[in-house]
């Protein structure tokens, strides 16, 4: 079974637990996420089954979009609903201009610390166990790009942002750092993913539809082709030669009409028949296609 399911993970449930759940739904051992939505946070997962978990880091550097609830007065340990409060602050006097104006910081190339209740690891120890201990390392900023940050609604103290952004941007840090800003703290208050890269909420799938719809045989309906998150990449097709070379991982000097004028730093390749069969990466000092990824 290969491919990608577009999941709209529930509130509760980890994204390893919903992993899970395909896993045991479909029979398929190979299956991973593109991406981990805190337990409470809900929206688009993504799930790569079978030769679809090759192109999970495609996908994983894909731009997301959430929609977050922000309460301002009150700040918590991991920066959102579920720690523990660290500071009480008076948000009464905030108005929905001053959070306008607080959020142009925001918006662009910026540089965010990691919350300590994350993923991140400090010397092969992810930093959420740390933080369970009561240590508190020193983490390093990190660039992250904000490529739309809107207000959607104000209705104090919540405000309501829909945020566009680049992998590795955390929205609770980005609940933490407005809070601070405005000078009375906050935390993020609920999460909803709306998009990950084509994959939008619109078209995911509950576990609870997806149940049924392995129990009544209309499954492959809800399973994405492996190559279309790919689509914004060029397609060559080789011959029976150049399928073999890409089987053995073997470069392929392509045609100059076959990869276009100025060819991307990556490319899909086809066999004549219309197999997809991987993508090539392009060594532009030796001038040929490397294979990055072999699907076949």
């Amino acid at each position: 079974m290969d491919g990608i399911l577009n999941i709209n993970k529930p509130p509760g449930k980890t994204s390893f637990s919903v992993v899970a759940a395909v896993k045991r739904l479909s029979g398929e051992r190979r299956a991973g996420h593109s991406g981990t939505l805190d337990p409470d946070a809900t929206g688009v997962l993504p799930v790569c089954l079978g030769r679809g978990t090759r192109i999970v880091e495609f996908l994983m550097d894909a731009t997301k979009t959430y929609r977050a609830g922000i309460q301002l007065g009150v700040s918590t340990d991991t920066y959102d609903a579920s720690g523990k409060i660290t500071r009480r602050g008076n948000a009464a006097g905030i108005d929905r201009a001053e959070v306008e104006s607080a959020l142009e910081a925001f918006r662009g190339s910026i540089r965010q610390t990691p919350p300590m209740y994350s993923a991140v690891k400090h010397r092969g120890k992810p930093l959420y166990k740390l933080a369970r201990e009561g240590i508190e390392i020193e983490r390093k900023s990190r660039p992250v790009t904000i490529h739309r940050l809107e207000m959607l609604d104000w209705q104090p103290p919540v405000v309501t942002l829909e945020v566009e952004c680049s992998k590795g941007t955390y929205v609770r840090s980005l609940a933490n750092d407005l809070g601070e800003s405005l000078g009375c703290g906050a935390h993020l208050k609920g999460l909803v993913r709306t998009r990950c890269g084509i994959f939008d909420i619109k078209d995911a799938v509950s576990l609870t539809q997806l149940e049924e719809a392995f129990q009544h045989g209309y499954w492959e309906h809800f399973v994405y082709p492996v190559d279309i998150v790919l689509q914004d990449y060029d397609a060559v097709v080789v011959d029976d030669a150049g399928e073999e070379a890409i089987k053995k991982g073997s470069p392929l000097a392509l045609e100059q009409e076959n990869r276009g004028d100025s060819p991307q730093k990556y490319c899909r390749a086809y066999s004549a028949d219309g197999r997809f069969l991987g993508v090539l990466r392009y060594a532009a000092d030796k001038g040929v296609w490397q294979p990055k990824k072999v699907l076949i």
